[in-house]
């Protein structure tokens, strides 16, 4: 499981446009500049991220992106599922069944529960991160995150876990 590029730069597309002038916006160009991409890559995660609803086009001579909602309302975890997906789905393991149509596991496999667990704690951290909390200094943004974190990782006893 990884972040892809495209997570990393269409994340990275939402906070040029959330930073720009709210009624001006970014044209292909100076977003393409300010992140050192192509204009093609560009314009690959802008419509992207325009038919997911997050930004929309400005027409004309000063036209660009803006975004379609306020940074508050845009989400970390709809914003990556609208990108790449979520990192893991109950579709992985038919994607990966080996030399077979159907997993060797697909009765019994304890990997499928960490992946799941992983994915929800995943979705629940992003779910409350929004684009605005990710508008600071990486200082700030840093102490929110810790914040969130705690907030849902709260430190718990060890479990160990017994073979039945």
């Amino acid at each position: 499981m990884k972040i892809s590029a495209t997570d990393e730069y269409g994340l990275r597309i939402l906070l040029q446009i959330a930073r720009a002038h709210p009624e001006e916006g970014l044209n292909l160009s100076q977003l393409s500049e300010l992140e050192n991409i192509s204009q093609a890559y560009a314009a690959k995660i802008t419509r992207s991220l325009r038919i997911a609803g997050f930004i929309q086009s400005i027409r004309g001579h000063k036209g660009g992106y803006i975004l379609a909602m306020s940074p508050k309302e845009i989400r970390i975890n709809q914003v990556m599922k609208s990108l790449g997906g979520a990192m893991y789905s109950e579709k992985f393991c038919g994607q990966h069944s080996g030399n077979l149509s159907l997993c060797t596991n697909s009765v019994d496999c304890s990997l499928r529960s960490l992946w799941t667990i992983l994915q929800q704690s995943m979705d629940n951290l992003l779910d409350q991160i929004s684009i605005q909390d990710l508008m600071k200094t990486e200082s700030q943004v840093n102490i929110n995150l810790s914040k969130i974190s705690a907030q849902i990782f709260k430190p718990q006893e060890t479990i160990t876990m017994t073979a039945d």
